[in-house]
């Protein structure tokens, strides 16, 4: 695994007063056609009570996934779920959406969960908003025999000497898919994502050991850019450890973000301000 570049996820508060990590780049757009990984992980209600009340979204797609206790869903296109652990949620916000993200209040475990943004192609920014999830039918996953557990959240995905595995979420924006890697002690995985042009990986639990010349350890909460054109080889320390996987072809184009928003323009970005103080967004019903 050649490593390309690395980042850290920074503590950073969103919402109404929820603590995540965050990685995020919206100058330079080096995660293209990704924008921004939010982590939420506590054990302490305190950190993410809040939740994210009604707010607006347009011209990106926000993919949430949830490991440990859960959100209520609610925007004005008329959806309210449940999305609990092992569940996956995508919005493909086009002109605009409004939803609210609040924790379920029966989840008595804490919470961990992750919120990936993923910038739309200019000619699908305006289009209707599109809401699926995956609290019907459980997340693929599939296995090798040195200690890899590998579950598709989005797109089609295969470890190296294991079956390949379709997640029900297949059109996330710039052909991205994303997985969850899950190492046992010591356990190891392969993958050949050459086929897209982008892959990074965000370390969330335990350790990953390089396995070129120097050896490197990476630990969690390190966001990594990886070479997609070399076979990936991914090995765990004595702790295991857990891994998100991202894999798409940039969409190469400018945008201009402000808040909830990513457009093309500054004269675009006022336009979906003045369209959601005028409430064409539509609202949340009760």
């Amino acid at each position: 695994m050649k490593v390309i570049s690395q980042f850290t996820a920074r503590p950073a508060m969103d919402g109404d007063g929820v603590n995540i990590r965050r990685v995020a780049d919206f100058m330079n757009t080096r995660f293209d056609p990704f924008l921004m990984l939010d982590e939420i992980k506590s054990d302490d209600a305190n950190d993410y009570i809040g939740g994210f009340p009604p707010h607006p979204h347009r011209g990106i797609e926000t993919f949430t996934y949830i490991r440990k206790g859960g959100f209520e869903h609610r925007d004005q296109l008329g959806n309210v779920k449940a999305i609990k652990a092992g569940d996956v949620q995508w919005m493909s916000t086009g002109s605009g959406v409004v939803h609210s993200e609040m924790p379920l209040a029966d989840a008595q475990d804490g919470l961990h969960g992750f919120q990936i943004w993923l910038n739309m192609p200019t000619k699908e920014k305006m289009r209707p908003a599109i809401y699926r999830d995956s609290t019907d039918e459980p997340l693929p996953e599939t296995e090798n025999d040195s200690g890899a557990k590998l579950r598709a959240l989005a797109g089609s995905w295969q470890l190296t000497g294991a079956a390949p595995i379709d997640a029900p979420i297949q059109t996330l924006a710039g052909a991205g898919k994303i997985a969850d890697l899950m190492l046992a002690s010591n356990g190891s995985a392969q993958l050949d994502l050459h086929e897209r042009e982008y892959v990074g990986l965000y370390l969330y639990q335990g350790e990953i050991v390089s396995q070129s010349a120097p050896q490197k350890t990476y630990s969690a909460g390190q966001y990594l850019i990886v070479d997609s054109q070399q076979l990936i080889t991914l090995k765990a320390g004595e702790q295991g450890a857990g891994a998100l996987l991202f894999a798409g072809q940039p969409i190469r184009e400018k945008i201009v973000h402000m808040g909830p928003f990513v457009m093309n323009t500054e004269q675009e970005i006022q336009q979906a301000i003045a369209d959601y103080q005028a409430g064409r967004f539509g609202s949340i019903k009760a």
